[in-house]
């Protein structure tokens, strides 16, 4: 067979050589160590968790380094693309704080190794699938889908592992070129198929999470470039991947099935092989059990939920690193004030275990990042949350700017700030008690209404809102003792058949009387951020 010739027939309009590819894209000019990652999701419009899981350990790995993360659109599957999914993809990477150095954007690309989208690089693609039929190492395959479908039936008949290798193969291997051209020149569709000649070697990869990982080399004749001309994963990965000088590809475990074919392809070039690191399943408890997180069954699977739910990003993140690298907490203990970005985080650190997704442990975290925020932290991604999400909401937080930033400050500080708040959807009920116009009593003040009038009376008659914090306690204590209830909890304790009850049930009144609800911050600061005039209003309400 003259490989040169069917190179030629096969591919009439490449003119451009590998070399001339190679010299659009040269070696970057990074420091020594630097990383280069990218995250390659198809625009399918479903955006999920392992894409930021994913893109989170990228972006740590290339920016902790003096490195590079891109974002590459991996649209070679027509029967998969949805319209505006790309523009999901990429708001959604950006709500999530995901930082791309170049790659593509919902205006075009940015940055000198583009196109960063698959489907624009169809021409590149085909230079190096000619090369390969020069090299003798690709061939057309011929076979219609009948004929696939009849070979797979007899494989699994005689439990054989499926795929066109060996025998299966021979047919299409074994056409001259006359008979290739004369296929084309009848207009027979055929795909590109590399020419897979096991000698029965094992390959062995070391997985940066994994270790070495062993297994046979490939004996596959696996698809290049499909009828359409479009390349499949296997081969646009390695080119893009070759071409953009990336150092460590991340990606899900169930890749790892394919290394030989990924392998081979780097072998036959003769290019450097990047850092493969195939991270874990993400998981989750159902009933007991372990599985897989389902995007039928499991709405967190969805980026959009996290959205929704209006769980702040730097909680998201400080999860996703609490799963990624099994000494985070350790660090966040030792220093709560900093920022995540510190983190010193390392590959070696990852279990290669499947990864579990338990929501009350991020939420709980979220309680902790969003309490360790300023308040004007807080007012802002609050503020930008109600905006998409609750726009009533986000008419009050403007309508009352000031008391909003106010009350968020109530708490705020300290060796134990109050961890009220755990998403921003949740702020809109716990924060509503502030304003009138959202204001309501859920819970019971369990006393007597004589008592209850009485204690409202003498409270608003001696109410100083001019007063300090502690002033104000001695005047509810004198009540409290007053009224009969005891001053000390512990005394009620003791002997409960002395008192109405402690002080802690008439603090309780004052907390349901002003928020609605016994579970609420300092009182005192509560009526100084809602003002003497609204303070009064809503305590003569219960006399």
């Amino acid at each position: 067979m003259d490989y040169t010739a069917l190179a030629a027939l096969l591919f009439p309009d490449v003119t451009d050589t590998p070399a001339d590819v190679e010299a659009r894209y040269p070696a970057r000019d990074l420091p020594e160590g630097a990383v280069v990652t990218r995250i390659g999701p198809s625009p399918t419009g479903f955006v999920h968790l392992g894409n930021l899981y994913n893109a989170v350990i990228g972006e740590r790995l290339a920016h902790q380094s003096g490195g590079i993360i891109f974002l590459r659109i991996e649209d070679t599957d027509d029967k998969r693309r949805v319209e505006g999914a790309v523009e999901t993809l990429i708001n959604a990477m950006s709500y999530f704080g995901v930082r791309f150095d170049e790659g593509a954007t919902a205006d075009g690309d940015n940055g000198a190794y583009g196109p960063y989208r698959q489907s624009e690089r169809k021409a590149i693609y085909h230079v190096f699938a000619k090369q390969l039929v020069e090299m003798g190492k690709a061939y057309p395959c011929f076979l219609t889908a009948e004929e696939i479908d009849a070979i797979r039936e007899q494989q699994t008949a005689n439990k054989e592992n499926p795929g066109i290798y060996g025998k299966y193969a021979e047919k299409s291997r074994s056409l001259t070129i006359d008979q290739i051209r004369s296929n084309m020149e009848a207009g027979l569709p055929w795909v590109l198929r590399y020419r897979g000649d096991s000698t029965g070697q094992y390959i062995c990869v070391d997985d940066a999470i994994r270790g070495k990982l062993e297994m046979p080399e490939n004996d596959m004749d696996f698809v290049l470039l499909k009828s359409d001309g479009i390349p499949t994963y296997h081969f646009a990965h390695a080119v893009d991947d070759h071409l953009m000088r990336t150092t460590h590809v991340i990606r899900g475990e169930e890749w790892i099935s394919s290394l030989p074919m990924h392998v081979e392809l780097f072998r036959i070039f003769g290019w450097q092989q990047p850092v493969y690191c195939h991270t874990a399943t993400l998981m989750k408890l159902d009933e007991g059990n372990k599985r897989k997180l389902s995007k039928r069954k499991d709405p967190e699977l969805a980026l959009a939920y996290y959205q929704q739910e209006g769980i702040c990003r730097e909680a998201v993140w400080e999860f996703l690193l609490t799963i990624l690298n099994s000494n985070y907490e350790e660090w966040r203990l030792a220093n709560p004030e900093a920022p995540y970005t510190e983190f010193p985080y390392a590959l070696d650190k990852m279990s290669h275990s499947g990864a579990l997704v338990d929501l009350d442990k991020m939420r709980d975290i979220a309680k902790n990042v969003i309490s360790r925020m300023t308040a004007q932290q807080v007012y802002d991604g609050w503020r930008a949350w109600c905006g998409e999400y609750d726009p009533e909401f986000a008419a009050l937080i403007d309508k009352y700017p000031e008391r909003t930033l106010a009350a968020l400050n109530v708490g705020r500080g300290g060796a134990k700030p109050r961890r009220d708040l755990e998403t921003w959807k949740q702020a809109c009920d716990f924060m509503r008690f502030w304003y009138d116009e959202t204001f309501t009593v859920t819970d019971e003040m369990g006393v007597d209404d004589e008592t209850r009038k009485a204690f409202f009376r003498k409270y608003l008659a001696s109410y100083d809102h001019g007063g300090t914090s502690d002033d104000w306690f001695a005047g509810v204590k004198a009540i409290t003792e007053e009224l009969g209830f005891a001053v000390k909890p512990k005394d009620y304790k003791k002997n409960p058949e002395q008192y109405k009850g402690s002080i802690v049930h008439t603090t309780n009144m004052l907390r349901i009387a002003l928020t609605g609800r016994a579970n609420a911050p300092d009182i005192w600061e509560i009526s100084h951020v809602l003002g003497e005039e609204i303070t009064r209003e809503r305590l003569s309400r219960w006399i």
